[in-house]
């Protein structure tokens, strides 16, 4: 067995597992660096009432904590399925070297789990979509971004 074949039968194992112990997603993702696992997770939306408990997500928070760095430099990510559309960008946040996947999007559309009108929305102008989106502007809307302009303890990322 490969290198990524033993980490990705991991994360296929994980998400075997979360459905057939916790009742949870079939979801599963395992984070890697240097060859040594730094972060699991499965999806837990259901047992925490947490839609952002994705698989992806927890993994990325039990590595980003280990590691105490809000980035995966030089980690590789190994998910059960192709991310969907929040895991995408919270993953591309955390800037890993390398995500690799098995299940696809289609995969997990036919069992249920359909994210593509994530997509349709996002292409959508944001007074068509359907859930309204709309801007609001005070006095103190541009407050945030100038405090942040003007720190010297800021973090940038």
């Amino acid at each position: 067995m490969t290198y990524d074949e033993r980490f990705m039968e991991m994360a296929v194992r994980l998400a075997t597992d979360n459905v057939t112990s916790s009742h949870g997603g079939p979801f599963g993702c395992v984070i890697v660096r240097d060859g040594q696992v730094i972060g699991t997770g499965v999806n837990e939306v259901t047992a925490h009432y947490d839609p952002s408990a994705h698989a992806e997500v927890q993994a990325i928070r039990a590595a980003c904590s280990r590691l105490q760095s809000f980035q995966l430099t030089g980690c590789e990510v190994y998910a059960s399925c192709e991310p969907c559309p929040m895991c995408f960008g919270a993953l591309y946040w955390a800037r890993p070297a390398a995500i690799y996947f098995g299940s696809t999007k289609e995969d997990a559309a036919s069992i249920g789990f359909d994210d593509a009108f994530i997509y349709e929305e996002l292409d959508r102008p944001m007074e068509k979509r359907s859930i309204p989106m709309i801007r609001k502007v005070t006095a103190a809307t541009g407050e945030p971004f100038q405090a942040w302009t003007r720190s010297a303890a800021k973090k940038e990322y």
